[in-house]
C-alpha cells in the first residue's frame, strides 16, 4: 500500500488538511482495497492550530516522513510559520525519492524549503505577488489549479486541492479509480479551464484615475461601439492624452482593457441568465457565439457552456 504522510503546521488550512485523506481515501480497487495509507504528522508530533478555529491532535511526528511515499503539505495561514525541522524533513524526503505536494499555500513551504527552485508551481491566486516577491527563482503559474513536476506537485487555492489529489489517483491507478474516487466524493472528476476563471477583478472607482469616469461609463454600455475615439471623447482628451493616460492608470490599453470587461461581463451573463449564447455575446460587446468562446477559451481556457455548467446555480436542483 501507497503510504503518505500529511504535514500539518501551525495555521493549517482545515479544508486542506481533509482532502488528501478523503479523497485517496476513496481510492479503492472494485472489491472496497485501498490503495493508499495515510497519516497525519507534525513538527514534534505536537497540537497544531487550524484556521477553523480548532486544534488538530496529530498521531504522528516528522518521523514517518523517512519512509513514505508521497508527502503533502497542506495550505497554511499566509504569512504562518515554517519550522527549520519540516523544511528539512521535506528536503530529506525528496533527496530520497519521495513524491512532494503542496495544496493551496502550502507551496510556500515547498519553496522555502528550496524544493521549486528553477521549476513551475502554482499556488492560490490570491497570495501570487507574496510568493513571487519571496521566492523569485520558482516559475509560478497563478492561472492552473495544479503543476505536475514529477516528483514535485502543486495545487491552486482550496478546491484545486481535490483536482490534483484525482489526478494522483488518475496518475497512480488509471481513470477508472480516479471516476470511482471522485463519484464517493461527490465532485467531478476533471475540471476544465484553470484558476484564472476565479479572480476577482474589481470595477474601478471613480477615484482611482482621470479616467475612470469613462471606464465606468464603459461598463454601463459594453453592447454598444466603444471606439478610441469615442472614448476619448467621453474623457474630453485627445486620442493620444488619453490612450497614455488610460496605460498609466489600468497598465493596459483601451482595447485590452474593454476585452477583459466584455469578457468578464459575458461570465456573469453565463453565471446568472438563461440568455443564449448568441445573446450573451451581443449583450458582451462580442458580437457572435463564435467570438465569445475564441475570448472566453483564450481567457481562461473554457468553453462558454463548460463554464455555465460549473458556475450556474440550477434552480430546480436547489429547490430539491
Amino acid at each position: 500500500m501507497h503510504s503518505v504522510a500529511v504535514i500539518a503546521l501551525d495555521g493549517v488550512v482545515a479544508f486542506d488538511l481533509g482532502v488528501p485523506a478523503q479523497v485517496l481515501g476513496s481510492a479503492r480497487d472494485p472489491g472496497g482495497r485501498r490503495f493508499y495509507s495515510l497519516a497525519t504528522c507534525t513538527p514534534g508530533g505536537r497540537p497544531v492550530r487550524s484556521t477553523a478555529g480548532f486544534q488538530v491532535l496529530p498521531e504522528e511526528d516528522l518521523s514517518i516522513t523517512e519512509t513514505a511515499d508521497t508527502i503533502i503539505v497542506p495550505g497554511i495561514h499566509v504569512p504562518g510559520p515554517v519550522t527549520g525541522e519540516a523544511s528539512d524533513a521535506l528536503r530529506a524526503a525528496h533527496a530520497r525519492g519521495a513524491r512532494v505536494m503542496s495544496i493551496c499555500t502550502g507551496a510556500f513551504v515547498l519553496a522555502k524549503a528550496g524544493l521549486l527552485d528553477g521549476r513551475p508551481a502554482t499556488t492560490h491566486w490570491l497570495h501570487a505577488d507574496r510568493f513571487r516577491a519571496l521566492f523569485p527563482a520558482v516559475r509560478l503559474d497563478p492561472d492552473v489549479l495544479f503543476i505536475d513536476d514529477g516528483d514535485v506537485l502543486t495545487s491552486a487555492g482550496v478546491g484545486a486541492g481535490i483536482d490534483l489529489c484525482l489526478h494522483v489517483v488518475r496518475r497512480d491507478h488509471g481513470s477508472e479509480v480516479a471516476n470511482r474516487a471522485a463519484r464517493r466524493c461527490v465532485v467531478p472528476p476533471w475540471r476544465d479551464g484553470g484558476q484564472a476563471q476565479f479572480i476577482e477583478r474589481p470595477v474601478p472607482r471613480a477615484s482611482d484615475a482621470s479616467t475612470a469616469a469613462t471606464r465606468a461609463w464603459a461598463l454601463e454600455h459594453l453592447d454598444g461601439e466603444l471606439g478610441l475615439r469615442t472614448l476619448a471623447a467621453h474623457a474630453s482628451m485627445s486620442v493620444r492624452t488619453f490612450t497614455r493616460r488610460f496605460r498609466e492608470e489600468t497598465g493596459a490599453s483601451p482595447a485590452q482593457w474593454l476585452l477583459q470587461r466584455r469578457v468578464d461581463h459575458a461570465r456573469r451573463l453565463l453565471e446568472t441568465t438563461d440568455l443564449s449564447i448568441d445573446l450573451v455575446a451581443q449583450s458582451a460587446g462580442l458580437g457572435t457565439a463564435a467570438s465569445l468562446r475564441q475570448h472566453l477559451q483564450a481567457a481562461i481556457g473554457v468553453a462558454p457552456t463548460a463554464y455555465r455548467r460549473t458556475f450556474r446555480l440550477v434552480s430546480s436542483a436547489a429547490a430539491g
